[in-house]
């Protein structure tokens, strides 16, 4: 059995998916369904400066900036392979990183953000997988770009960059997206695109690298439909809550580089007219300004922003924070309790939930702002299938509660896989003819009492299940558990390997306050307080054998996905060094 869209969701006909015009068409041309252009909002305006344009102005910037990089790269529309007209992103947000996209889509190229975290052995690892021909960056990430630039063979003078709040130094010697848009107006019109039936489906928009939290990322090739299919789920999914006229002011803290802010944050809300308050990094004060001065309605979060503001209250008190309606979430599990917390500061607030991966770009369930369970990830989006699969035999599971692998198939489900891994591609799309993508997540649905609808719940990572003689123990709900603990304020659990039971769990705590505080007998006390609260709770084969370690925080990604592959390389560590001090 697979489990489905609410039969209250409005259906979406495969068939009404444009698969013959790229990402840039459809965000900028009205023939496409999306909110008339003289009445949107302006669709990107700078946190920090307030600079912006309107949507008009916007698509004559693509136009120019399209022109103007035909002109410097030779680039032409409807000649050359995508994958030779491919330009890497690696700057903080900006107000114009989505119209350099759209200008390379224009060319029917390929656009390839890049994490601002990134240090120049990361940066120079995607660069060396994607090959592309030119690179954005910003003045801050300068020195890292050209780093990387020159390991891979990028000329300097196929280095652009943004301008910021504070604008571009002019002694630099580096053509600015700004220059290439004058450029572009004295040039003559490009030639129109001409593509085929299908081409949508086959051709890369965005080659989006994974997060790696389990290996080096993997480059994802993600088509034009994709991203088109996923806008229009969710804007057909959104469209009983919504009055016909609403256009949102919605925050865009979120790196543009991730798929999440790229096209949940950006795409979606510039299709419906609505504008993006870009800020290029979070800062919760620069944040909290930005919503009081813009009368943000949409905060577009993630976990750790959601926790941040519940320790800040005091912080944010000193705003007015009246204009927002709703927090969405997603990139990583919230828990309910921490929802809770937010809501007894903010009692208006709808929060909601989404699940999605970058392979399914983006969204594949969402809460409704009419049907919300604190704590799950929404109900699937139209168009959406799902099916979870037992891990202990391998059959399917229909009963809801019931937690199994997450398999998933969606018009927005990229059937291209991932670049030059054909292993790694089967091992997650499956053969072709095979539609069904294993997500690698652990989950379960669970029932909407009042309407009856199933709801969505991560429960864990399949490869991050402890296994302890048989048994399975998810490492998520051991960390719940102990932030149930008064004096836990974050933790996180791995497995240990043990000679008897093959794997025993171990806890990592960052105790209220610190743990630097703490004397040596209250540190000890506390460790014992943790494991016996455990083994209150949990069957024996979940209790902490492999021990508890008070830590000053817990690693984590910038979207807030525990990183335990960082404890388990420390975990062996220390034990390779206890070893050799014998």
């Amino acid at each position: 059995m697979s489990f489905s869209t609410p039969s209250w969701v409005p259906d979406l006909p495969l068939e009404t998916i444009p698969d013959s015009v790229p990402v840039s068409e459809f965000i900028l041309s009205e023939a496409h369904g999306r909110c008339p252009l003289s009445q949107s909002k302006s669709p990107f305006v700078c946190g920090l400066s307030g600079r912006q344009y309107s949507m008009l102005e916007v698509a004559r910037r693509v136009d120019w900036l399209a022109r103007a990089l035909a002109h410097e790269l030779d680039w032409k529309p409807n000649s050359g392979s995508p994958w030779s007209k491919l330009a890497t992103i690696f700057a903080w947000n900006t107000i114009d990183s989505l119209p350099v996209s759209w200008a390379v889509h224009r060319l029917s190229g390929i656009s390839s953000p890049a994490p601002a975290a990134y240090g120049v052995s990361e940066l120079s690892y995607q660069l060396r997988v994607s090959k592309p021909k030119v690179l954005f960056t910003c003045r801050s990430l300068l020195d890292v770009a050209c780093k990387a630039a020159r390991n891979v063979g990028i000329d300097d003078q196929h280095i652009y960059l943004f301008g910021g709040p504070e604008g571009v130094d002019v002694s630099l010697p580096f053509k600015t997206v700004d220059h290439l848009i004058s450029q572009g107006q004295q040039l003559p019109a490009l030639e129109q695109l001409v593509w085929e039936r299908g081409q949508g489906a086959r051709q890369c928009a965005f080659l989006n690298f994974s997060s790696g939290t389990t290996g080096l990322p993997k480059g994802v090739i993600v088509s034009h439909r994709n991203v088109i299919a996923n806008i229009l789920q969710l804007v057909t999914y959104e469209k009983p809550c919504r009055k016909a006229d609403q256009q949102n002011v919605v925050l865009g803290v979120l790196p543009q580089s991730h798929i999440y802010g790229l096209v949940v944050v950006c795409h979606i809300s510039v299709y419906r007219g609505e504008s993006v308050v870009v800020l290029p990094k979070m800062d919760m004060r620069v944040l909290a300004n930005a919503i009081q001065q813009f009368q943000i309605n949409v905060l577009f979060i993630v976990p750790p922003i959601v926790i941040s503001m519940t320790s800040n209250k005091f912080l944010f008190d000193k705003f007015d924070l009246s204009s927002v309606t709703e927090v969405f979430t997603g990139a990583a599990h919230l828990d309910a309790a921490i929802c809770r917390s937010l809501l007894m500061q903010y009692p208006s607030w709808k929060i909601r939930q989404a699940y999605g991966l970058t392979e399914s770009a983006t969204v594949v369930s969402a809460t409704s702002p009419a049907d919300i369970i604190l704590g799950t990830c929404g109900s699937l989006l139209p168009g959406v299938q799902a099916r979870l699969i037992s891990l202990s035999d391998g059959t399917e599971i229909s009963e809801h509660n019931t937690p199994g692998e997450l398999l998933i198939r969606s018009p927005s489900v990229t059937t291209l896989g991932y670049l030059n891994n054909l292993q790694a591609t089967r091992d997650t799309f499956g053969t072709p003819g095979d539609e069904w993508l294993r997500t690698g997540d652990r989950a379960m649905f669970v029932r909407n009492g009042l309407r009856g609808s199933s709801h969505l719940v991560i429960v864990d990572r399949v490869k991050e299940l402890i296994k302890v003689k048989g048994h399975q123990v998810a490492p998520a709900e051991l960390e719940a558990c102990l932030l149930e603990h008064s004096l836990v304020a974050d933790a996180a659990v791995i497995p240990i390997p043990d000679p008897v039971a093959g794997e025993v769990p171990k806890a990592y705590i960052v105790p209220v306050g610190g743990g630097k505080s703490l004397s040596a007998e209250q540190s000890i006390r506390l460790k014992r307080e943790i494991v016996e609260h455990v083994k209150e709770k949990k069957a024996r084969y979940k209790w902490l054998k492999g021990g508890v370690e008070l830590v000053e925080d817990i690693p984590k990604s910038p979207t807030g996905k525990i990183l335990r592959r960082v404890l388990r390389d420390a975990e062996i560590k220390k034990q390779k060094d206890q070893k050799a001090s014998l």
